[in-house]
């Protein structure tokens, strides 16, 4: 029987037995190991079955756990698809729309739903004051003097031991610090290509990412990319020859919040290391998971240096603190001379108050806190939608991060829906911005990092209104 006439068949089967109540709601779904037993079927035919019946809004994927009954499966919305970028490295950068959409961060009169970081109230941000405090005391004159080029050593040792929740095996001599996370990415790009070179990422991409190519000189070339499990590997593999460097959001990317399951990640790894091309792992996101445990990093699979792993602390803890780090792997050298011609150092004291705070287990906590309430935001995100958008809309289904991507009808512009919102005082995230082709204007990302409050409600019914409009 042909393959793909297969998987739909064992799909449509269950998709049958969900809605005839078969399996119920949260009851959990056989693994994938035991449907290839039981209908004598490969792994990848297996999981393209519970693929297309997360497709369908009738199952979702817990990490580490496996696929359970949606607990609405009759009203959450239906999955956008796999996106479709054009296969040529294109540099059409919508740099209006962006500038004007990112000069409404710390506009306290907005609903900020543009801005994809945690809201000031769910952060500890009196106890990072004292840590900040505490930290200058503690440092040769207060921390007025310039850190190690390599950073701070408390906050090196920390991120390292922390690797080892990933699948990491980092010590702190691996780690240089950096001035947050864009900071590192830009690092990681001098360091690895020059001016003309083309470097393949995920489609729709984060605009900061975009921007940053740019300005660098550099091509971008946008993969098609699923919207749970991240970029197509068929197509990552035809881009080989183009591309110098490879860039990539493994862990629940924004926008789609997207999670590429472990095997795809080792695959990545392997295949671009065949071909001595660098992979950049921006893990910003990897610690807001959903599920019971954290997910692994490209970095885990890494044996020659090849992966350059950056992250920090900008969309957990303290994004005005900019903290980051980068672990280059055989790149150190080179990452850590450009450190030095265009920063000199990192400043001392809020590094040495974050390694402080990783220290005490305090993060630990926050997080468990952080995950629990960007989960639930993102429920009532999909209920409201689902009740007050247009017929039609689709959303991701991110299983982590702060992002839920919005796709409304063709017809709709969200570029004209931000003009429309923005009157109303909300700002939104229109999808031209995620891309450098000519895409994504029916789409929008919502970020999840406020707190759910009736006035965020009703502001989501108004867009969805607005929305109706288009």
């Amino acid at each position: 029987m042909n393959r793909d006439f297969l998987y739909n068949e064992i799909a449509g089967r269950m998709a049958h037995q969900i809605r005839n109540g078969v399996f119920k709601a949260g009851d959990r779904l056989p693994s994938v190991r035991a449907l290839c037993q039981e209908h004598g079927i490969s792994m990848n035919t297996a999981k393209r079955v519970f693929v297309e019946l997360e497709a369908q809004s009738l199952i979702d994927s817990r990490p580490q756990s496996g696929y359970y009954v949606s607990s609405l499966p009759y009203y959450r919305l239906p999955l956008p698809g796999v996106s479709k970028p054009s296969p040529i490295a294109k540099d059409r950068e919508p740099e209006e729309l962006i500038s004007k959409v990112y000069a409404n961060m710390g506009n306290d009169k907005l609903t900020l739903l543009s801005i994809g970081a945690p809201s000031g109230s769910l952060l500890p941000w009196p106890r990072l004051e004292r840590e900040v405090a505490q930290a200058a005391r503690g440092l040769k004159d207060g921390g007025t003097g310039y850190a190690p080029l390599q950073g701070s050593a408390q906050l090196r040792k920390m991120v390292a031991i922390r690797s080892l929740t990933w699948g990491g095996r980092l010590v702190d001599d691996d780690l240089i610090t950096t001035n947050g996370g864009m900071d590192a990415l830009s690092l990681a790009l001098m360091a690895l290509t020059k001016p003309g070179d083309t470097i393949a990422i995920e489609s729709p991409c984060y605009p900061g990412i975009l921007q940053l190519a740019l300005s660098q000189g550099l091509k971008v070339l946008e993969l098609p990319t699923h919207p749970t499990t991240g970029i197509e590997i068929e197509a990552l593999k035809k881009a080989i020859p183009k591309i110098k460097v490879c860039l990539l959001i493994p862990n629940f990317n924004t926008p789609l919040g997207s999670c590429m399951p472990d095997e795809h990640k080792r695959e990545v790894v392997s295949l671009l290391a065949a071909h001595n091309i660098p992979l950049i792992e921006d893990d910003v996101y990897g610690d807001l998971y959903y599920g019971t445990r954290r997910p692994k990093c490209c970095k885990s699979f890494d044996t020659e240096g090849d992966v350059i792993w950056c992250g920090s602390i900008s969309k957990t803890l303290a994004p005005g603190y900019r903290v980051g780090w980068i672990a280059p792997g055989r790149y150190k050298a080179q990452v850590l001379k450009l450190k030095l011609v265009h920063a000199i150092t990192s400043p001392s004291v809020t590094q040495e108050a974050v390694g402080n705070f990783l220290q005490t287990g305090r993060y630990e906590q926050h997080l468990r806190l952080l995950r629990r309430t960007l989960q639930d935001n993102c429920q009532h995100y999909m209920r409201t939608i689902a009740a007050h958008f247009p017929e039609g809309t689709k959303t991701s289904r991110p299983q982590g991060g702060l992002a839920l991507w919005v796709e409304l009808g063709k017809q709709a512009d969200t570029t004209i829906l931000y003009e429309l919102a923005l009157k109303k005082q909300i700002s939104i995230a229109p999808g031209r911005m995620f891309t450098l082709q000519d895409q994504y204007q029916n789409c929008m990302r919502l970020c999840t990092g406020l707190p759910w409050t009736v006035e965020l409600e009703s502001k989501l019914k108004q867009l969805g209104r607005m929305a109706k409009l288009l």
